[in-house]
């Protein structure tokens, strides 16, 4: 009985690096993984937020000068490698639609929704995302750890273009948030569904997408500047512009979801008979 219990638990241990690993990628800020009480309560946080093993995530460490590059230009801010502390995880075998969890209790201004917005941006349908930090932080900078997961989790890269088309989203919205006193949920669903009709109608105007985002905002009664509506309009008209250079990446992107769902399912199916076959066996010897 001892020998086929054994058996059982290496079979398990063979399998799970193989399957449950595909498609499941965390990314730790440079500062956060230099640190080893900050690295452990990530972590823990992620652990609490899966049912997949972290130690068979694919980990990658995002540096300043990665963020930097695709948000410096946007944000006018040069982050320093100490401020650097938002981590994320993402999980391809998730398969209906996009689900974000952000850590309330760290990030305390880019919201689930406004992430999805982002990343709708950069091509992106499905997938469990996960993002937190060690200490306090707005989250603006995370975007860059996750879509980095989304690289390495599907294996093709994002063009640049489409990046900082979804980084510059992110840093609109909380703008827009803050000059309005709107809730950021609120701006984030005026994003949703200005970018919902833009992405319908394929437009990159951006006379015709700032006329949407004034009737959008006028029905959700939220008042808007002439400059906030353009700014909006000019935000999301440069993602839809991006989506022409989007083709590899999305196309890898449905792979790699449908290798990684495929591989979760033979995992559990696998991990039912053994579970079935040792509840069988301790009955055959009465233990």
């Amino acid at each position: 009985m001892k020998k086929i219990l054994i058996g059982i638990l290496v079979v398990l241990m063979a399998l799970s690096p193989i399957y449950s690993a595909s498609g499941f990628v965390i990314t730790l800020g440079e500062a956060t993984d230099a640190n080893s009480a900050w690295k452990n309560s990530v972590m823990n946080y992620f652990k609490s937020n899966t049912d997949k093993n972290i130690t068979n995530a694919t980990t990658k460490v995002i540096t300043a000068s990665e963020v930097n590059l695709i948000s410096q230009n946007i944000s006018g801010t040069t982050y320093k490698p100490s401020e650097i502390v938002s981590c994320a995880l993402v999980d391809l075998s998730y398969t209906s639609g996009i689900k974000v969890v952000v850590d309330t209790s760290k990030i305390y201004l880019v919201t689930p929704k406004m992430y999805e917005n982002a990343l709708k941006s950069t091509g992106i349908n499905n997938g469990y995302v996960v993002v937190t930090s060690p200490v306090s932080a707005t989250g603006e900078s995370a975007l860059a750890g996750v879509l980095k997961s989304y690289e390495i989790a599907v294996g093709t890269p994002i063009p640049d273009n489409a990046k900082k088309a979804a980084t510059q989203e992110i840093y609109t919205q909380s703008s827009i948030a803050n000059q309005t006193n709107q809730s950021a949920d609120n701006i984030a669903i005026l994003f949703e569904k200005v970018q919902n009709e833009v992405q319908n109608k394929n437009l990159t105007d951006v006379t015709q997408i700032q006329t949407i985002v004034v009737n959008v905002a006028n029905n959700m009664n939220i008042n808007l500047t002439e400059q906030q509506a353009q700014q909006i309009a000019t935000s999301l008209s440069n993602a839809q512009q991006a989506q022409g250079s989007l083709t590899d990446f999305k196309n890898s992107l449905q792979n790699a979801t449908q290798t990684a769902s495929q591989s979760t399912g033979i995992l559990n199916q696998i991990w039912t008979y053994l579970q079935s076959l040792f509840t069988y066996l301790q009955g055959m010897t009465g233990q």
